[in-house]
């Protein structure tokens, strides 16, 4: 990678925005989905740039343009439609400190705005370092076809029982309650449009702590050739969910990067032509863990 994907927090921040054209205006359509404040500067904006300082949803600054105009800003995006324009007001916005964006011209930016697929509260970013933009709208419709309307609503649901459920709910039950939620009853009712009814199934169980009984699960997972991306669909999804993992020195590291980050990892100690673990050691631990509720992959 040679750019990190990253989300930048925009509550009580200014996103400044120089120009007062079409340019302009295609950032700041995609910066109203943020609770940022908008700042546009320019000497004149296009009718559509002054309404959204008409209905207070951006201000307008017509001063001359200092380093101080892009100080303390989440992000800068310039497009005043003039290249050397650009080029000038990025090296003031660089002296104010900002992080930038400039239309058009990959070498000038810091920043580079993704293709969004916005259920908010989840949003997925897809980005292709400015190489390919008609590839990452492909990769949008696919992702927009993939995640039902109503995820955004449910997970917003999901964000303000939070602290309901760090209060009464233990913490070793956290994550099976929350695969509950997302992958069962709740979530079910919830996209077949009984929102209701999955928020008060949720609230009650959180009172109760009447979770379903956590069954243990064990995936014999074969890592094949080696190369991470001829593993099948179902061995990275069982990966993804693992709560333990024991692998050994067969396993190409790249294989356990699709891993959750926060599953615990147990190596084995096989290589090739001796095992420093026993087999019925090793079986005898992965049934020890299913037995415990949790889900084990052997890869």
């Amino acid at each position: 990678m040679h750019s990190f994907p990253m989300f930048i927090r925009t509550t009580n921040r200014r996103i400044v925005i120089a120009g007062g054209g079409e340019q302009a205006a295609q950032k700041a359509r995609l910066m109203l989905k943020t609770d940022g404040q908008l700042v546009l500067l320019a000497q004149d904006l296009d009718p559509e740039l002054a309404d959204l300082v008409a209905t207070g949803r951006a201000l307008h600054d017509p001063s001359p343009i200092t380093p101080a105009s892009f100080a303390d800003a989440a992000m800068v995006f310039i497009g005043t439609g003039c290249p050397g324009m650009d080029a000038a007001l990025h090296m003031l916005a660089k002296a104010g400190g900002a992080q930038v964006n400039v239309v058009d011209q990959p070498s000038l930016c810091d920043i580079t705005t993704p293709s969004l697929v916005d259920r908010d509260p989840v949003v997925v970013a897809i980005g292709t370092e400015g190489t390919a933009p008609v590839l990452a709208r492909q990769i949008k419709t696919q992702v927009e076809q993939m995640l039902d309307p109503r995820l955004g609503s449910f997970a917003a649901l999901a964000g303000r029982l939070r602290g309901a459920v760090a209060a009464q709910i233990p913490r070793s039950d956290r994550r099976a309650f929350w695969r509950w939620a997302f992958g069962d009853t709740p979530w079910q009712m919830h996209k077949t449009g009984q929102e209701r009814a999955a928020a008060d199934l949720l609230k009650q169980t959180i009172h109760t702590r009447a979770l379903p009984a956590s069954t243990g699960h064990i995936a014999l997972v074969g890592a094949g050739p080696g190369a991470r991306d001829l593993l099948t669909l179902r061995a990275v999804e069982r990966l993804q969910e693992a709560d333990v993992i024991f692998y050994d020195r067969l396993v190409d590291p790249e294989v356990l990067e699709l891993a959750r980050r926060d599953a615990e990892r147990v190596f084995v100690g096989k290589v090739v032509g001796a095992h420093a673990w026993p087999q019925d050691r090793i079986s005898a631990l992965i049934v020890a863990e299913a037995a415990k509720g949790r889900r084990v992959v052997r890869l």
